[in-house]
């Protein structure tokens, strides 16, 4: 059966149009949990969400799923992706559910759904969930005297915020580290600034007045300008800046110079290795990340093991082949000694942790390697199929020519936007930038009707 509602992160789409109804997060809503519910014990669901003005209207559909098929929920409001995968293991839930469009702008929303053992769902389990939501779901209705109950969890945040802060490394503080934090007004607009604090940093935070609408709006780690010369104009030690739903991390060093996902698990890679905590012998990283950063894993005596893109199969790999640290370019970080999923606040600890029981300010301590010129351009599609177009494939063809042994060329779709995404890197930058333009204006003709 083809998943036609599920995409490579969950389901997507823009609000109150499509896949993404108030009568589709119903339907889910049973469906998921006519899947989950099994053995004879009460059943519970674990509901968090980001500060999408969508997510009203979501998520008392998605409970009414779910109580009206005999389960009962747990609403713990706007909070961190991984905080609902970790409350999902701490609760004993059967399954717990995200309502978030990650770094995408406020009018999308998706559904992620976590398993009881915290880890997004098979392709297999999705592909059961869609078939129940097609049909049977009426003749599964739980009586009235079984219908489930809903109450909040009002110390959600707490208990997350003291999970996250187990993470750090005793014995170490913030003290003297001055930090800006941007929040992307998204789900971690309380919880990042007050762990931090606690720790003893002073914060600088932005971010942090969510209205509905401007998750992810000229801030976060999709847009880190107003970020980074926060850190120059506060004469901040490190900026962080987290997306949406708080799943990933890019950090500023103080100088105001980004530092993406490749330099920080390349930090974690070579501190966990130091002291004995890295298991696997490398680490796990999509086709994405630069080839700078698989040269330095090499040189300190490290594997780079390459998925396709999407956390979901980074994840899948660690755990087929015990690895504990992996990750994407675009800054999801799994530690999977800590998570279960990739934590944006967790990462930017041990990135913290590296600097401030150091000398050497970030600009130092975050830069291990020197990447390869590396460009990506998203193509925007009106429909159609034009990675099939001739013309299309014989610029790519051309383009790989012109790179001939010095780089490489990938050409994806998108999981979750109408989007084809053209990259390449290579020694010679103009030669490079060369390549993705032509390759990206191919794509643009063909996709026109």
């Amino acid at each position: 059966m083809t998943r036609t509602l599920f995409g490579t992160d969950g389901i997507r789409g823009t609000a109150n149009q499509g896949n993404m109804t108030a009568e589709i997060a119903l339907r889910v809503g049973m469906a998921a949990a006519l899947h989950f519910t099994k053995g004879e014990h009460r059943h519970r669901v674990v509901i968090g969400k980001d500060t999408r003005l969508s997510g009203y209207m979501l998520e008392p559909a998605l409970m009414s799923g779910f109580v009206s098929m005999g389960m009962d929920v747990i609403l713990v409001g706007p909070m961190p992706t991984p905080a609902i995968a970790m409350l999902t293991r701490s609760l004993r839930a059967d399954l717990g559910v995200m309502l978030t469009a990650s770094h995408n702008p406020f009018q999308d929303n998706g559904i992620k759904l976590f398993g009881p053992d915290g880890y997004k769902l098979s392709d297999e389990v999705e592909r059961e969930i869609e078939a129940h939501v097609e049909n049977g779901l009426s003749e599964n209705l739980a009586p009235p005297n079984s219908l489930g109950r809903a109450r909040r969890l009002d110390d959600a945040r707490g208990r997350y915020m003291e999970f996250v802060k187990q993470t750090f490394p005793k014995g170490l503080r913030l003290d003297g580290l001055k930090v800006v934090v941007d929040c992307a007004n998204g789900a971690a607009y309380k919880v990042a600034p007050s762990v931090l604090w606690e720790l003893g940093a002073e914060v600088i935070a932005i971010g942090v007045d969510p209205d509905g609408y401007n998750i992810n709006r000229g801030c976060g780690s999709t847009d880190t300008d107003y970020m980074r010369s926060q850190v120059i104009a506060h004469q901040a030690d490190i900026g962080l800046a987290l997306d949406g739903d708080a799943d990933r991390i890019l950090v500023s060093d103080e100088k105001g110079e980004l530092i993406d996902g490749d330099q920080i698990m390349a930090l974690i890679a070579k501190r966990w290795a130091d002291t004995g905590m890295l298991e696997g012998g490398g680490v796990v990283a999509t086709v994405m990340s630069n080839l700078g950063f698989e040269n330095y894993l090499t040189s300190i005596g490290l594997e780079t093991i390459r998925t396709q893109v999407g956390d979901r199969y980074v994840v899948e790999k660690m755990r087929s082949g015990g690895y504990n640290l992996g990750g994407e370019q675009s800054g999801h970080v799994i530690l999977r000694d800590y998570s279960t999923t990739g934590d944006g606040l967790i990462a930017a600890l041990q990135v913290l942790a590296v600097v401030v029981s150091g000398d050497r300010p970030a600009s130092v301590a975050c830069r291990l390697f020197q990447p390869l010129p590396q460009l990506l351009k998203n193509v925007r599609i009106a429909g159609g199929q034009p990675l099939e177009s001739a013309e299309v494939k014989e610029t790519i063809k051309e383009g790989e020519a012109r790179l001939a042994n010095t780089g490489r060329i990938l050409i994806r779709k998108s999981g979750t936007e109408p989007l084809i995404r053209v990259m390449a890197e290579g020694e010679d930058e103009a030669l490079v930038l060369a390549v993705v333009d032509d390759i990206a204006a191919a794509v643009e003709r063909a996709s026109t009707p």
